[in-house]
């Protein structure tokens, strides 16, 4: 049972690792960019959208296609960088213990 409780602190522990590390993600941010930094997105550590920057020379009413295009390229240069931030701050919670594929944190 003294193993059982001695596991059972480690969970505990964790958890609480688990819950300051994703208030850490919610309170920091990426930047993602594309078309040269002309669109910028910024993203929470936890993916969620804060905002857009739109360089001026882009916005033309008769070619909206690629504007539309460099907002999506910008925002998932943003998610990548905010996945990588995520899986290093998750991988400092469980000492560097991997993940099966597929399966992502927070649950």
């Amino acid at each position: 049972m003294k193993n059982l409780g001695n596991m059972m602190k480690q969970a505990q522990a964790m958890q609480a690792k688990m819950a300051e590390a994703q208030a850490k993600l919610e309170q920091m941010t990426v930047e993602g960019a594309s078309g040269g930094g002309m669109v910028k997105v910024v993203l929470s550590g936890k993916g969620e959208m804060k905002g857009v920057t739109i360089d001026p020379a882009l916005i033309d009413p008769d070619d909206a296609e690629v504007l539309e295009d460099l907002i999506v390229a910008a925002h998932n240069d943003a998610k990548a960088k905010s996945e990588e931030m995520m899986a290093e701050e998750m991988k400092a919670v469980t000492g560097g213990l991997q993940l099966p594929p597929g399966m992502k944190m927070p649950f």
